[in-house]
């Protein structure tokens, strides 16, 4: 899996997004960082759950200057009829069939030929700043992920469960 400080690879894939089928390219995305989330499947239990998590927090990451995109195995006509049936996502669900990303940044499950539920933060840069993974059967915090953005943004020592107006650390260390 790609950690803090890793090259984030470059990508051009399907999406659907705003109803539609298109492409997204990462070197196209403008925001100071991105959060890319990787998920097993479309039409299952937990993803929707996440999906529609990051769509109704999307103000909040937009007013941190932080992008979203998703990325399923499924291809991008399955993601735009789940993006209708969800009542629509505010972000791009990219398509990656066969699972090509995935593996590139490490987060294929080769059994399953699913994604992990993964989450990277990329920086300005798109360098890796955050990467995190957890077991397929348990859904990731949307405010946790807002957390970390708004941390890593601050520039500043942020202690466990550091929230914006908290105390920093002391601005003359590293760690």
């Amino acid at each position: 899996m790609l950690k803090p400080g890793d090259a984030a690879p470059g990508w051009d894939l399907p999406c659907a997004f705003d109803g539609r089928v298109s492409r997204l390219r990462l070197d196209r995305i403008r925001s100071e960082m991105v959060v890319l989330f990787f998920y097993p499947r479309d039409f299952s239990f937990i993803c929707p759950t996440e999906v529609t998590g990051f769509h109704q927090a999307q103000p909040a990451f937009r007013q941190e200057q932080t992008s979203i995109v998703g990325i399923g195995v499924d291809d991008a006509e399955s993601h735009l009829r789940w993006s209708h049936e969800l009542g629509g996502i505010s972000y791009p669900l990219i398509a990656d069939e066969g699972g090509n990303l995935a593996r590139q940044y490490g987060v294929l499950d080769e059994r399953e030929k699913a994604a992990m539920r993964a989450t990277f933060i990329l920086d300005a840069q798109r360098t890796v700043a955050y990467a995190v993974a957890s077991s397929i059967n348990i859904g990731r915090s949307v405010s946790e992920t807002l957390r970390v953005v708004r941390a890593l943004r601050s520039g500043r020592l942020c202690p466990a469960d550091w929230q914006p107006g908290d105390e920093f650390g002391p601005a003359d260390q590293k760690l």
